[in-house]
C-alpha cells in the first residue's frame, strides 16, 4: 500500500480544504470562506475543526505554512497563517478525486443518479 493509500479515503474536511488551496494559498479564513462559497453554504467548518485539521494535514505533510510575506498590509494580515497546498497534498487530493469519481460512476450504472 503506499503512503497515498494509506490516507484514502479522506475526511470531507480534509478533502474540503485541500479542494480550497488546490488554486490559490489562503489562511484559515479564507478557506472557511472558499468552501462556504463552494457549497452555497451547506458545509461549513467551525474554528476548531479546521484549525485542528489544518495541523494535523501539516503533520502530514499535505499541507505547509507559507512563509510571511514581508510586504504584510496590516497587523491583521502579519498575525495571519497562510497555507499553501504540497506535492503530495495535490497527489493525495487527486488521488481522492479518482475515488470519489469511480463512486459516483457506480451510483449511475446501478441508476442511483440520473446522467
Amino acid at each position: 500500500m503506499t503512503e497515498i493509500e494509506k490516507l484514502l479515503p479522506l475526511t470531507p474536511a480534509v478533502f474540503h480544504i485541500l479542494l480550497a488551496l488546490a488554486d490559490a494559498d489562503r489562511h484559515g479564513y479564507g478557506i472557511a470562506q472558499d468552501l462556504a462559497e463552494r457549497t452555497e453554504g451547506r458545509v461549513r467548518l467551525g474554528p476548531g475543526t479546521l484549525y485542528g485539521t489544518l495541523v494535523r494535514m501539516t503533520e502530514a505533510g499535505l499541507v505547509a505554512e507559507k512563509e510571511k510575506s514581508r510586504a504584510a498590509k496590516s497587523a491583521a494580515d502579519e498575525r495571519r497563517r497562510y497555507y499553501r497546498i504540497t506535492s503530495f497534498g495535490r497527489d493525495v487530493a487527486r488521488a481522492e478525486a479518482r475515488r470519489l469519481a469511480n463512486l459516483v460512476h457506480v451510483a449511475r450504472a446501478k441508476a442511483l443518479l440520473v446522467k
